[in-house]
């Protein structure tokens, strides 16, 4: 059995995954950095109409969350680890240690990124209210890792994965 796939490997405390996170926020910035570039060439940028009252291109978002939810499914599928898993040594696997399938890896980006639905209350709670019910919708995504013997998240537990930590 190979160490990757190790099923006494340990299980990721909460703070490594967040460490992990935030370095792979700045690959999702990156990407929606040069996805944006790429729609503002491709539209003569028009991506964002200019005026009063400034809009955005309706396809703008879902293909920005396609493209950042891809990065997500192709790592893990692509050996367990984006890139901000690789410096902590996490790897994503399956409850018996193995390698994700396909459907796993996407219905855990999906249930992941289901805290962004709260976004859609901005135009009763502002921005910032938004913001900050996302934010409270991640923390209680995270929060059964606190308490689970396995250490696992919402997203892990409806994709029945887990992260460990690995070598």
């Amino acid at each position: 059995m190979t160490r990757s796939h190790d099923p006494a490997a340990l299980p990721c405390p909460l703070w490594r995954r967040l460490a992990a996170l935030v370095y792979d926020l700045l690959a999702v910035v990156a990407i929606v950095m040069v996805v944006g570039l790429l729609c503002q060439l491709a539209t003569g940028g028009q991506v964002v109409a200019a005026g009063t009252h400034p809009a955005i291109a309706w396809w703008y978002q879902p293909l920005q969350g396609l493209v950042v939810g891809a990065y997500f499914v192709i790592s893990w599928l692509r050996g367990g680890q984006t890139l901000g898993m690789r410096p902590w040594r996490l790897r994503l696997v399956t409850a018996d240690g193995g390698k994700l399938r396909p459907g796993q890896a996407l219905r855990r980006v999906v249930v992941a990124a289901l805290p962004l639905l709260l976004l859609g209350l901005a135009p009763w709670l502002g921005l910032r209210g938004a913001v900050w019910a996302v934010l409270i919708g991640w923390a209680v995504w995270f929060a059964p890792a606190l308490f689970d013997p396995r250490r696992r998240t919402l997203h892990d537990v409806a994709a029945a994965t887990e992260l460990r930590q690995i070598g």
